[in-house]
């Protein structure tokens, strides 16, 4: 991996504190750059355009694409008048800051401003989760891709969008809690229809989008972006509703800067922000090309700068050499289920050491990596940055990119909290309440869409797994992740087999599969004791082979001579 310099290390440091010196200053009434264009408003005057119990949908997902200036601006006129109050917020996940960065869509998150918020991911939305534990602010729940798709089809006219996707997870209503999340709400936005299911969102309003330039004439332009996200998609619902459409840009251009993404007769309101960010902490006037297919540098050294900025905000989590093991497991499981040219999706935690280690192996140029918001090619960005790549080869718009998705996902590798003995997976509710809330992002659409699925899992909950020589051992216990019975199901495993997918769990002490006659041990750690390390501390019924269990190759466990495989659908 690319080490940074001591120089490299403190212009990022600079740089977050100039976002700092950024977030402290803001200007709510920053002046319109073109006066004679009526198009263009201060942040104030553009969010004096959303009424009380508007619906508004905001693109951007988790730290991409924040339109913080105009967050901000709704919050400050809420606060000094009273309104605009009950608003509806529609956004497909991940957009908030944890209750600790500024200028995220948590700014809306007060008492009477959003009262109902419609998203994949919940995680991010700490003010909104803990106005919902107050019962003063409504939660709905709908997987990523429907969000984005459902957008998608109101700009066509059309009031829903029918699918199989969900059936048998808990976005089923027959079969779990549908879209209403910990009792927040008992309005349904899912209804069963024959063996489909059937998705709306409420009318849009408002659509709110940042976008990196406009020119004077208010056409925007997304050349330089890190993701699209949902732009298009807001905008045409919006404007089919006989709403309002609100940019956020960084730049001030001359006509034909790029292609018009959104020509002007689209938009009403353009807000001009010298701070807009192209992701968090990096502003649109100085971005970083390499989350553009116009990069200007490797994705070695463009991931050593995301991770560096991941440890500063305490993001990234620090792997173990076991957690390496773990990650070249699920490499080289997902590796051998795809032939040269597959099309790969990579989800965040563990998922995101699988793809290091995929781009380390030399396989980037075998696989293609496809992230939900909409870059294609590359290197999925973690951490803040998930959402964008290092390096794509293009970027479309989420709705785009779902319907890519369903068209030829060969393969996906993402996170469990829980699995069991069906092999179905838990990743959408960590506890009770609205706290203990997750959603499931782009989870339910991933693993419909993929032939090949790799769930990549700690063995336990806040247990201690360490490597030793090539030896793998348990030194501290935790909270089993194989369980009787999962709390939520958001993969359904005896579909996925109906479906004839190829389902591998990978864990820290070995290697499992969906079969019919259960979850099997394929294949151990050295070091792992079957009958101790594992049949002894899950709960959850396994099916072992007779005779010796085959070992994990020693090149998996140590790093040393790791050469995984492309293709042959090894086991």
């Amino acid at each position: 991996m690319t080490a940074l310099t001591l120089w490299d290390k403190a212009q990022l440091l600079g740089m977050v504190a100039r976002a700092g010196l950024a977030w402290l200053r803001r200007d709510t009434r920053f002046p319109s750059p073109v006066p004679d264009n009526p198009k263009f408003l201060t942040p104030r005057a553009a969010a004096s355009l959303v009424d009380d119990g508007d619906v508004v949908a905001v693109a951007g997902l988790a730290g991409n694409q924040r339109a913080s200036i105009l967050f901000y601006a709704l919050r400050e006129d809420f606060e000094a008048t009273g309104r605009p109050g009950n608003l509806t917020v529609i956004n497909v996940g991940g957009h908030g800051g944890r209750g600790i960065a500024p200028g995220t869509l948590e700014e809306l998150g007060r008492p009477g401003l959003c009262t109902r918020l419609i998203t994949s991911h919940f995680d991010t939305f700490t003010a909104m989760l803990d106005l919902a534990a107050a019962g003063k602010c409504e939660l709905q729940c709908l997987q990523l891709s429907m969000v984005a798709l459902t957008l998608e089809a109101q700009g066509r006219g059309e009031d829903a969008l029918r699918t199989a996707t969900g059936v048998g997870t808990f976005i089923d209503p027959r079969s779990g809690t549908g879209s209403p999340v910990c009792g927040t709400t008992t309005e349904q936005l899912v209804a069963a229809d024959g063996d489909h299911l059937r998705f709306r969102l409420p009318t849009v309003d408002v659509a709110i989008f940042n976008a990196p330039a406009a020119d004077r004439h208010g056409n925007i332009y997304v050349r330089g972006c890190a993701t699209i996200g949902e732009t298009r998609e807001v905008a045409r619902a919006a404007r089919r509703n006989g709403g309002r459409v609100i940019a956020n840009v960084g730049l001030l251009v001359d006509e034909g800067y790029a292609d018009v993404f959104l020509p002007a007769d689209e938009v009403d309101a353009v807000v001009y922000y010298p701070d807009a960010e192209q992701a968090a902490l990096i502003p649109h006037r100085d971005p970083w090309r390499v989350f553009t297919p116009e990069s200007d540098m490797s994705i070695e050294e463009g991931l050593a700068r995301v991770r560096f900025l991941g440890s500063l905000a305490r993001i990234t989590p620090q792997r173990s050499d076991a957690d390496a093991a773990l990650a070249r497991l699920a490499a080289t499981t997902l590796l051998a289920s795809v032939e040269r040219g597959a099309h790969v999706n990579i989800g965040v935690g563990h998922g995101e050491e699988v793809c290091r280690v995929i781009h380390e192996a030399g396989h980037l140029d075998d696989v293609t990596f496809l992230v939900e918001s909409g870059p294609v090619g590359g290197v999925p960005a973690p951490g803040i940055y998930f959402g964008a790549a290092l390096c794509p080869e293009r970027i479309v718009t989420t709705a785009e990119m779902f319907h890519l998705t369903y068209d030829r996902l060969d393969a996906t590798c993402l996170g469990a909290l829980q699995i069991d003995a069906e092999g179905n997976v838990n990743v959408s509710r960590r506890g009770d309440g609205p706290r203990g809330y997750v959603g499931p992002g782009g989870f339910i659409d991933l693993t419909t869409a993929a032939k090949t699925i790799v769930f990549v899992s700690a063995w336990m909950d806040r247990g201690r797994v360490v490597l030793d020589n090539g030896s793998v051992s348990i030194a501290g216990a935790g909270t089993p992740k194989f369980v009787e019975r999962v709390d939520e199901v958001t993969f359904n495993g005896r579909q996925a087999l109906a479906a004839g997918k190829r389902v591998f769990y990978a864990t820290h002490v070995g290697l499992f599969r969906l079969t019919e006659a259960g979850v099997e041990l394929v294949r151990v750690m050295p070091g792992i004791d079957v009958r101790r390390d594992i049949l002894d501390r899950t709960p959850m019924r396994l099916v072992v082979p007779r005779g010796p269990v085959p070992v994990v190759e020693r090149s998996i466990v140590t790093g040393v001579g790791f050469a995984p495989r492309l293709g042959g659908g090894r086991d």
